[in-house]
């Protein structure tokens, strides 16, 4: 967990909440440490090496088509990141690979936790887990329509996924509004994925600047706690700045090809070309792919400072609270340092702090957990 100094956001005004009335604060609910879990599960998930044979044996992946595709920040490095120390938990779980956004949300929930994820595996999906995906699926369905792509490699994997940055682009602009929108870029030197739950253009129809937005189930009537929020605001900041980093810089793309160990000239399948001619596009090779991915994000503006989150009951998705906030580049940074350090073996992970203890009530490893040894508590 990160010291208190980092982790603590600057506090929301009453301008920056609009909450319904009447609606109880809860410390935690069952739907809302789903939301945890389901981060820590992919973490363990993601834990697990995808190893592709010299044969490039082909694997079905669920891509996203979306429903209309047309024809046509700063601090992201050139310079490729120093490898990670060996033995660190970024060297042993994520060589080549990014870290993903929900990576960083459930370290900075709680450190150990997150060790103990990796270390021994994602605990059991839960039926709050599942009702919180099934809720994003429907959303997702409201704009965007599901199609099945078969990929031969990585290059085909990342060209699929460009693809659909690519499309979902075009509608925000198009129709304003897209949802489950890849990203990725360097943040301090490492390589880190998103899926951006919505991005919606203002309804003044002046602005460019899109907005971001991030909807939350709950299992009972009730807004989250302080510390809930503040894991959300960071997540949606994670967002914000990789979107931002594309549209606002050159996207390195020797260093992606480096990292991930991809050939820019892999020759794509007929699959693949295929679906990217349903967007208006030609290409042949997996390089051809990023330069269009390129080009698209330098005709995109950057996301507005204003964040939304907002949280939703799970029985009916009536809406629960929405928490509108101000982009905070230097509590972010500070975070993300935070969460870094650890994931690099610079520090031994903390626990919780004390006035968040009551996490651990709900920690499937409390048993396990050394602060619980000392203090009959858990981590």
């Amino acid at each position: 967990m990160p010291s208190a100094a980092a982790a603590d956001s600057p506090p929301a005004t009453a301008s920056e909440i609009a909450e319904l009335p009447d609606v109880p604060v809860e410390i935690v609910s069952d739907e809302e440490m789903a939301i945890i879990e389901a981060a820590l599960s992919a973490a363990a998930a993601a834990a697990r090496p995808v190893v592709f044979s010299a044969a490039r044996r082909a694997v079905s992946l669920s891509c996203a088509a979306y429903k209309f595709a047309a024809s046509s920040g700063g601090d992201i490095e050139d310079s490729p990141p120093p490898p990670p120390p060996r033995g660190s938990l970024l060297a042993r779980f994520r060589d080549r690979r990014a870290l993903a956004v929900t990576d960083i949300t459930a370290t900075e929930w709680c450190e150990k936790q997150m060790e103990f994820v990796l270390e021994h595996g994602r605990p059991e999906r839960t039926q709050a887990m599942k009702a919180g995906s099934e809720r994003h699926a429907q959303l997702e369905q409201e704009v965007i329509e599901r199609a099945d792509v078969t990929v031969r490699s990585l290059e085909e994997l990342w060209a699929v996924k460009f693809m659909n940055f690519i499309m979902g682009a075009n509608q925000l602009m198009l129709e304003g509004i897209t949802r489950e929108l890849p990203v990725i870029g360097l943040v301090e030197g490492s390589w880190m994925t998103g899926v951006i739950d919505e991005l919606r253009m203002p309804p003044d129809a002046i602005s460019l600047h899109p907005i971001l937005v991030d909807t939350k189930t709950r299992f009972k009537p009730t807004v989250p706690s302080e510390a809930q929020k503040r894991n959300g605001r960071l997540q949606v900041m994670c967002y914000k700045y990789l979107w931002d980093n594309l549209i606002g810089e050159k996207f390195p793309a020797d260093n992606f090809f480096s990292y991930f160990d991809l050939d820019p000239s892999y020759l794509l399948s007929d699959d693949i070309k295929q679906f990217i001619r349903f967007s208006g596009l030609n290409a042949k090779t997996f390089e051809d792919v990023v330069k269009y991915f390129k080009v698209t994000c330098h005709t995109l503006a950057r996301s507005q400072e204003q964040l939304l989150l907002r949280y939703e009951l799970q029985a009916d998705n009536s809406l629960l609270e929405e928490y509108q906030f101000s982009y905070d580049a230097g509590w972010f940074k500070d975070q993300i340092q935070e969460v870094l350090s650890f994931w690099r073996g610079s520090r031994e992970p903390r626990y919780v702090s004390e006035e968040e203890r009551w996490k651990c009530s709900f920690c499937k490893f409390a048993n396990n957990c050394p602060l619980n040894a000392s203090t009959s508590r858990c981590c």
